[in-house]
């Protein structure tokens, strides 16, 4: 952790894992998430919780078969989303931090995700060269992968999560347009409780 007003180390945690792929701050700044490559000794521990004030270890998240490569909080902090390369999406409950549901589809790595600004959407990368969007209320994917030519790994969504752009290996970034895949897919009550004001929800 470091201060960026000076450039000074703040914190050093040691994790444990082999190599860290993602690291990311819990909404209110208590609480850090890694995840990563786990020593073969521990290899089910790939994602750890670690306290942002003192650097302990406040949890292990044991679920994942594979990498971790990515990691999300919601905005209340309630759910952790994580993406593996076991292919799979995981999302865990961080009252217990036990696994709630696991998001299953993508034939290759998962590499990237993003939650939309409402907190009921998931976007997903991968490289079996396909975006996702995920129905956060059900688990369930929303309309039709999202095709690249190369292997996809990032995804962001626009400020009024209408829009989905996509990194790919094939040195292109793409957007698409989220909106009309909810609408497409008689989903626009996922919509309801935003502010989008480009949307209609009547």
């Amino acid at each position: 952790m470091w201060d960026v007003r000076t450039g000074n180390t703040v914190l050093e945690i040691n994790t444990g894992l082999r190599e860290v792929y993602t690291a990311i701050f819990s909404p209110d700044s208590t609480l850090i998430a890694t995840g990563g490559d786990s020593e073969e000794v521990v290899f089910d521990e790939f994602i750890k919780i670690w306290d942002a004030n003192t650097g302990k270890l406040a949890s292990i998240l044991k679920g994942h078969t594979d990498y971790v490569n990515c990691l999300a909080w919601t905005a209340n902090r309630s759910t952790l989303i994580s993406g593996s390369d076991d292919r799979s999406i995981r999302t865990w409950d961080t009252s217990t931090w036990q696994q709630i549901a696991v998001f299953t589809g993508h034939t290759s790595f998962v590499y990237g995700i993003a939650i939309s600004p409402n907190g009921r959407i998931l976007a997903s990368a991968s490289w079996d060269k396909t975006a996702r969007l995920w129905n956060l209320d059900n688990g369930q994917p929303i309309g039709s992968t999202l095709q690249h030519p190369h292997f996809v790994n990032c995804v962001s969504f626009s400020t009024d999560g209408t829009l989905l752009a996509t990194g790919c290996d094939n040195c292109n970034a793409y957007t698409w347009d989220v909106a009309a895949i909810i609408e497409e897919a008689g989903l626009k009550e996922l919509f309801v409780s935003c502010s989008f004001s480009s949307l209609s929800t009547n």
